[in-house]
C-alpha cells in the first residue's frame, strides 16, 4: 500500500526533483527523529521545543520562506509535501505543532509584516528558535471570524487587548502569537478586525489553561487571557482594520495543508492495517482473503489517491496565483471525512485490537477526528463551496 502511494507521487507531473528530495528527508527525519519518541510525548503533551529547533537546522522549517530569511522560497507544493509526512508519521499532534508554526501562524509575519518585522521575527521562525502561534479562535466565535470579541485599543506608543482566545494550538509553549482583535468600534462584522503579534512574556497576557484533548495528544492547546496586554505599536501586523482580509488569505493555504495532513494519515492507516489483514487469520485464513474486506480497502485506497492528486493540483494554482476558495473548500471538506472514513474501516477491520489505546490504529484515529472540524468544519466548507456553485 506504501509503495503503490510512493509510485504515484514520484510519477506525477507536480513534483520536481527538489520536492523528492525534500520528501526523502523527510520521510527519514519522521522514521529516526519522530517515531522512536512520539509516544512519550503523546504522554507528556507537547512535542518539546528541540524537535522544532532541529527540523529548523535541516530546513523543513523555512520551505516557504525567503532565502534572505534562511528559508528556500518554494511554494505551496512543498507545504504540501511537509504536511503529507508528517501526517505519515501517525502522530497527529506532532504534525500540528508544526504545520501551525510554518503555515498558520509565522506565515502571517511573511504576508502581512513589513521589512523591519520580518527581519525580526523570521529568522526565529525558520530556524526553530521561536515558536508560532495564531490566536483567532474564541469561546464564542470559530470558523465565524466575523463574530471575533477580542478587542484592542491604541494608548499612546502601545496595543491594549482584552479577551480569550480558546483551542490554540502552541499556545502554551509559543514564542509569538498572532492574535486577531477589534481594534474599531464597529459592530461584529469583517471591518475593524487587526492583527498583532504579541511576544511571550508580555504583560497580561496568561495561559488560562492547558486544554486536554480527545487526540492530538502531543501538540499543546491553550486558553489564552489577556487581561490590558500591552504590546508595542510596531507589532501591529499590516494594516489597521484589514485582519480579517489577511486572516482569509491564508485560510486556502491552511484548508490545503490540512488536506494533505489528512491524506498522509490516511495513507499510513491504510498500510497499518493491509499488513494486519495479510496477516491475521480467522476462519481458515488470513483476513485479507475476505473479498469484502478487499474491496473495502482497495475503494479506500482509490479514493485518496484521488483526494492526493487534487492537492497537488490545487498547489500548483495556488502558486500559479489563481482564484481557490471554491475548490479549497471542497477539498477541506472532502479530505477531512474521507480520513475519518478511512478510520472507521481500519479500526473495525482491527477487530477488539483497534479498540485498545496500546494499538496505533486507536490513536490515529482520534487524531483524525478533528480533521472535519478544525481550520473550517465540513459544514461551514460545504457553505463556501454553495454559495459559489
Amino acid at each position: 500500500m506504501t509503495e503503490m502511494f510512493d509510485a504515484a507521487a514520484r510519477s506525477a507531473v507536480f513534483f520536481d526533483e527538489t520536492h523528492r528530495i525534500i520528501r526523502d528527508q523527510l520521510r527519514r527525519f519522521v522514521e529516526q527523529e519522530i517515531k522512536p519518541h512520539a509516544e512519550a510525548w503523546e504522554r507528556e503533551g507537547a512535542t518539546p521545543r528541540e524537535v522544532l529547533r532541529r527540523m529548523g537546522e535541516l530546513g523543513f522549517l523555512g520551505l516557504r520562506y525567503p532565502e534572505r530569511f534562511g528559508g528556500a522560497g518554494l511554494g505551496a507544493t512543498a507545504s504540501v509535501v511537509l504536511a503529507e509526512e508528517l501526517g505519515r508519521s501517525g502522530f497527529g499532534g506532532v504534525a500540528i505543532t508544526v504545520l501551525v508554526h510554518t503555515d498558520m501562524a509565522g506565515v502571517h509575519i511573511l504576508n502581512a509584516g513589513d521589512e523591519a518585522q520580518q527581519a525580526r521575527w523570521l529568522p526565529d521562525i525558520v530556524s526553530g528558535r521561536r515558536i508560532a502561534a495564531i490566536a483567532v479562535t474564541e469561546p464564542g466565535a470559530g470558523s465565524d471570524v466575523k463574530a471575533l470579541a477580542t478587542r484592542a485599543r491604541r494608548d499612546g506608543e502601545d496595543w491594549v487587548i482584552d479577551g480569550e482566545k480558546i483551542f490554540i494550538t502552541n499556545g502554551v509553549r509559543g514564542d509569538l502569537v498572532i492574535v486577531a482583535a477589534r481594534t474599531e468600534g464597529a459592530p461584529p462584522s469583517s471591518a475593524g478586525v487587526s492583527m498583532l503579534v504579541v511576544e511571550r512574556g508580555a504583560p497580561g497576557l496568561t495561559v488560562a489553561r492547558a486544554l486536554d484533548k480527545h487526540g492530538w495528544r502531543s501538540s499543546d492547546t491553550a486558553e489564552l487571557r489577556f487581561e490590558g496586554c500591552r504590546v508595542p505599536a510596531r507589532n501591529l501586523l499590516g494594516q489597521e482594520g484589514r485582519g480579517f482580509y489577511e486572516i482569509m488569505r491564508n485560510f486556502q493555504n491552511e484548508r490545503l495543508v490540512l488536506a494533505a495532513m489528512a491524506m498522509g494519515e490516511a495513507q499510513a492507516a491504510l498500510a497499518l492495517t493491509l499488513a494486519h489483514v495479510r496477516t491475521r487469520r480467522a476462519f481458515g485464513g488470513a483476513l485479507w482473503d475476505k473479498q469484502a474486506i478487499r474491496q473495502r480497502l482497495a475503494m479506500l485506497a482509490a479514493r485518496v489517491e484521488a483526494a492526493r492528486h487534487m492537492i497537488y493540483a490545487l498547489a500548483r494554482r495556488i502558486e500559479a496565483g489563481e482564484e481557490t476558495v471554491r475548490e479549497v473548500s471542497m477539498l477541506k471538506a472532502l479530505c477531512g471525512e474521507l480520513v475519518n472514513d478511512v478510520m472507521r474501516d481500519c479500526v473495525q477491520f482491527h477487530g477488539a485490537m483497534g479498540f485498545m489505546r496500546e494499538s496505533a490504529i486507536e490513536r490515529m484515529a482520534r487524531d483524525a477526528r478533528v480533521q472535519a472540524i478544525g481550520g473550517g468544519a465540513t459544514e461551514v466548507m460545504l457553505e463556501e463551496v454553495a454559495k459559489r456553485m
